[in-house]
Parts: structure tokens; sequence; C-alpha cells
């Protein structure tokens, strides 16, 4: 018989486990939460520190030296600027030719987002990385397919007799080319998610469908338009080398003016007054779509895609379906094949060999296929830079313990996509020049002014997964002692490794075709795709052209390579990117 004083230690030993326990993990969550902090500051100083001397300094340095002058600031220079009817008719352009190409991508790319999220065909992953092609190309690059296109000696000009270049309407067309798929991948990651049988039990209540549609689905589709239609309006609104290479001397926008400004007539003054306006404009712009993007992520209730697409049925989702199609071939793969048969034009692929001969107009030191080794190299420091700053920045941003500085850090991490990259490029020539960031003769010049125009891409591409891991697995490594990068290692980095390469293949594409700051960094020893591209553009003859088209055609095939992996790599297709 077993006596009951000697059960009493057996009894009480888990009770002292768990207390001991409890008092563990209390004095490890005590520790979690003294250290939150710190954690936190230490994943945001380096992205604070990174776009506070790679952005915001060589932006305030140019506008300080276009304002200021020996007897302090001249403030009036606004109001000058401002009185003068030339700039405002181009404060005035740039706005209307803003609002006017987003309404035409809206209008073209709403279908296209309808089909991608409803309708399941054959060949629809392959078509939706088509699509996402021009978006992830240079902007040189589309510009010299819509020259091949509606230029001189260009398909139109070949067939009809008609050009467009110099028009508004090549603007507002490669507008909506190059835009397409925001569109496509905004409002069609939330259309696949929403349920529609919302949409049926509105219609089985006596609804038509345009109403039900009208009634249900639009509602819940506002704040994807909204944040759509917000970023169509800031790329377009910040234009340059569409505008400069399709518009000529007849069409300026703010980006073009400041270029102008600042490159052939150097009067900084007019030119630091622009990049305020534009400033102003952009952290606007950027505001709203922080409002958008939240109320998205919180308000609606969603399903699992897989469920909410089926084959097409009707004659009316064919005609749809068909609809999108016939756009995709016309407005999207036609600049881009008529690009390719353009390069070709000459026997025996004339226009590519002739990049590999030295130059002799002056305008290149070195053959312009080399372009091609500077831009992969200067790309691929550009992604290392552009990744590790912007993981470390969507990391702070998914904190719980995240404050109010670092939330609104997530709105300032897009404004390298909205303010002027030719003030950028300019600024870092005026600000670093002097020890000890001297480096206006290091060729690492380029690649942080690429690494400025990635960093976004990486955080909007990881943060939604970021999101998506479970808190409590963080917080249940961190009780069990283990350290914030131990955490990562072991938390998150198995959960988002896919995205994280999706994030780097989207740096290395936007990097390879930045152009608004490199134009002004990249020496003529080591010039970039794009900048080789815009000196052929600007020179006349056939064979300057051919070797344009030649050059697009190699970055083209490029970042549409870069995109198919990146395709085959995702594995969520709701994101923005």
């Amino acid at each position: 018989m077993t006596r009951p004083e000697a059960s009493r230690p057996e009894a009480s030993r888990p009770e002292a486990t768990r207390a001991a326990a409890a008092a563990k993990g209390a004095a490890a969550g005590g520790r979690t939460r003294r250290r939150g902090p710190a954690v936190r500051l230490a994943l945001v100083t380096v992205p604070v520190a990174f776009f506070a001397v790679f952005f915001a300094y060589p932006v305030a340095a140019i506008v300080a030296r276009g304002l200021r002058t020996d007897g302090g600031w001249h403030l009036g220079r606004i109001g000058e600027v401002l009185a003068s009817a030339d700039l405002r008719h181009v404060l005035w352009f740039t706005t209307w030719q803003a609002l006017a190409s987003t309404a035409l991508t809206l209008l073209v790319a709403l279908p296209g987002a309808y089909v991608f999220a409803r309708l399941d065909f054959p060949g629809k992953q392959v078509l939706r990385a088509v699509v996402t092609v021009p978006f992830v190309l240079p902007t040189v690059v589309v510009g010299s397919a819509f020259l091949a296109v509606v230029g001189r000696g260009g398909l139109l000009d070949d067939l009809w007799g008609v050009r467009l270049d110099t028009t508004v309407w090549a603007i507002l067309l490669a507008h909506v080319f190059f835009n397409y798929a925001v569109v496509v991948r905004t409002v069609g990651g939330l259309w696949s998610q929403l349920d529609p049988r919302q949409e049926e039990a509105a219609r089985m209540l006596g609804a038509s469908r345009p109403r039900a549609w009208r009634q249900v689905t639009l509602p819940a589709l506002g704040p994807a338009v909204a944040a759509a239609t917000l970023m169509v309006f800031l790329f377009c609104f910040t234009s340059f080398a569409l505008v400069q290479i399709l518009g000529g001397p007849r069409f300026s926008t703010l980006e073009v003016e400041i270029y102008r400004q600042t490159a052939d007539v150097f009067d900084l003054s007019t030119a630091a007054v622009l990049t305020m306006i534009q400033f102003v404009a952009v952290g606007a712009v950027l505001a709203l779509h922080a409002w958008t993007v939240r109320r998205r992520e919180t308000a609606l209730r969603l399903v699992d895609p897989s469920v909410t697409a089926g084959r097409p049925r009707g004659a009316g989702q064919w005609a749809v379906l068909g609809g999108v199609l016939a756009t995709v071939a016309v407005l999207l793969l036609l600049p881009l094949v008529v690009l390719v048969r353009r390069s070709l034009d000459a026997p025996g692929f004339g226009y590519f060999r002739a990049l590999t001969r030295e130059d002799d107009g002056g305008a290149f030191l070195v053959p312009p296929i080399d372009a091609i080794g500077n831009s992969l190299e200067y790309a691929a420091v550009a992604t290392v830079l552009a990744v590790a700053v912007g993981a470390l920045a969507a990391t702070a941003l998914t904190r719980r313990d995240a404050g109010r500085f670092v939330r609104g850090f997530d709105a300032l991490l897009m404004l390298p996509l909205g303010v002027s990259a030719v003030t950028v490029g300019f600024g870092f020539l005026i600000a670093l020049d002097e020890p000890p960031l001297d480096l206006r003769s290091s060729w690492m010049l380029v690649p942080l002014a690429q690494a400025l125009v990635g960093v976004p891409f990486v955080v909007r591409t990881m943060l939604p997964v970021l999101r998506a891991v479970d808190d409590r697995l963080r917080q249940a490594a961190a009780v069990l002692g283990a350290s914030p990068w131990r955490v990562w290692r072991e938390v998150d980095l198995p959960m988002v490794w896919r995205a994280l390469l999706v994030a780097a293949g989207f740096a290395f594409a936007v990097s390879l075709g930045e152009f608004g700051a490199t134009v002004f960094i990249a020496r003529p020893d080591n010039p970039t795709l794009p900048v080789a591209v815009s000196r052929l553009l600007g020179r006349p003859g056939d064979l300057n052209y051919g070797q344009a088209m030649a050059l697009s055609t190699i970055l083209m095939v490029v970042c549409a390579v870069a995109l198919l992996v990146l395709e085959r790599l995702r594995t969520d297709r709701t994101g923005e990117f």
C-alpha cells in the first residue's frame, strides 16, 4: 500500500515543471519585449541610412543648389517659375496626359483583369507572363518598340503612310502598353479572391448581370481599382523616356523639363522648383496609395483563387476572352514583334554585328556591345543592394511592434519610383563629390542609383508573404530563446525564400532598365544598355537606328527570360508586381 506522503512529491512535480516553464517563458517574453524596440531599430537603421544618404541627401543638395544664392535662399524663384506660361503649360500637359493615360489604361486593361481572375484556359500562365513583360521592360525599349510601329519607316508608315510619333497618341498608347500589367495584376489579383457566390446571390434575387456586377463586385474591387489608378497615374505623371522619344520637342512633362533645365540649359533654380512641385504631387499620390492598400488588406474577406476561375461559358465570356487576346496581340505583342523585325532588317544580322565594332561617331568610347556586360554587372550589384535593404525594410514593416514611424516608412520607400530620377542622378554628381562620400568617379554610382529603384519592388513583393507567416511561430521561437537572426533564418526564410528570389528577379529587371538617373552618371567608357539605346536613337542614320533596335531586342529578351523564370518561381499570384 502506497503511503499518501510518498505520492505528494510525484504529484507536485508536473505542477513544479509547469511553473518553472511558465517562469522561464515569462522571463523569455520579458527579454523579447525589452529587445523589441532594439530589434525594430536595428531593422530600420540600414534602410533609413541608405535612403537618407543616397536619396534624400542628393535630392536636397540639388534643390538647395538651385534655390540658394550668396545672399541666402531665393524662394521668390518659386513664384517666378509658377508665373511662367511655358512652365505652367508643362505642368498642365503633365497632369492632362497622366489622367488621359490612366483612364485609357483602365478602359483597356479591366477586361483583362476579369479574364485572368475568372476564366481558366490553356496557356493562361504563359499569357500572364507575356502581359507582364512590358512592365519590366526599360522605357527606352518601349519607346523604341513604338517607334518601329508608329515612327518614320514604321509599320503604319509602310502600310498606310501614317506616322504617330511626335503626337500625343503615341505617348498615350505607349503608357497603356507599359501599365497594362499594373491593372491586370492589382485588380485581377483581388478579383480572383472575391467569392463569386455573392454576385450569384444578387442575380438570384432578380438583379441583372450588369447590375449585380455594379452593386456587388465593383464596390468590393474599389480599393484595388483605386490603388491601380493611383499607381498608373504615378508612372505616367513621372514619364521621361517615353515622352522624350515619342513626343519629340513638341511635348514635355515635368520630368523631361527637369532634364532639359538641368542638362541643356543648366538652370538649376528652375529645375529645383520643378522638382519640388513633382515631389509634392507624388507625395500626395503615394499617401492616397498607402490608404487604399491598407483598406484593401483589412476590409475584405477573401477566398482561395483556385476555386473562383472556370472555363469560359456562354457567348459573353468567350467574346470577352477573344477581345482580351486580340488586345494583347495588337497592343502588347505587335510592337515587340516589329521591334525584333526591325533589328533584323540588315542581311546577315548586320545590325547585331555592327554592335561589335568601334564607334566612329564619338558617342561611345567602346563598342556598343560592351554595354551588355556593363549592364549585367551593374544590375547584379544593384540587386544585391536592393534585396539586402528591401528585405530589412519588409521585415521591419511586418513586426507587430512596428511604431508609427516604421509604418510611415512604407510610403517613403515608394518615393524613388515617383521622384525625378533625373534629379537623383544629377544630385549624385553634386552631392557625392567630397570625402567621405567622394563617389563621383566610382563605378558604384550606377548600382546605387539602380538599387534605389529596385528596393520598392523588393518590399512590395516580400510584404504579402511575410505578413502571411503566423506571428505565433516567431513568438514561440523567441520564447524558446532564439535570437532575432535565428528566428528569421529558421522561421521566416523557409517560408519566404521563393518570394525572396522573385524580389531579386524584379530588382534585377528594373535595375537593368533604369535610365533617368543612369543617363547622368554612366561613363562613356562604361555605358549601360538603356543609355546606349538612347544615344543611338539620338543620332541620324539607318545604321544607328538599326543598332538601337538590335540593342533593344537584346534587352527585351533578357527581361523576358528573367520574367518567365519569376513566373515559374512565384506561388502567390495576388501581389501587385
